[in-house]
């Protein structure tokens, strides 16, 4: 199967292709264009057809939290989400609330 590189040609005989992602690899989430030009037997070329596929990451964050216990009254403690974590991503905020 063909690799994609953005703005190498890949010419087939087969009107289908398989845009195979190696998962070492993957597209980053955003928008990629793709452009079709078809030649006929006599050379000729069509006008290129264009589609854009947006990569999107659709799976969820996982929230790790890492704190003490158990803490004295009065005393500070801290907190941490370092061990959290996104597949497809990166985690870019973390919203913390104190529920009781």
């Amino acid at each position: 199967m063909p690799e994609f590189k953005i703005g190498e040609k890949i010419e087939t005989t087969d009107p289908k292709i398989e845009v195979t992602i190696d998962p070492a690899n993957p597209l980053r989430p955003g928008t990629y264009r793709f452009q079709l030009v078809v030649v006929d037997d006599s050379g000729n070329e069509s006008e290129p057809a264009f589609v854009n596929i947006i990569v999107r990451d659709s799976e969820r964050p996982t929230a790790v939290i890492d704190a003490p216990r158990a803490v004295e009254v009065g005393q500070s403690f801290d907190m941490s989400g370092e061990r959290s974590l996104d597949v497809g991503g990166r985690i870019v905020s973390y919203v913390w609330t104190l529920l009781g």
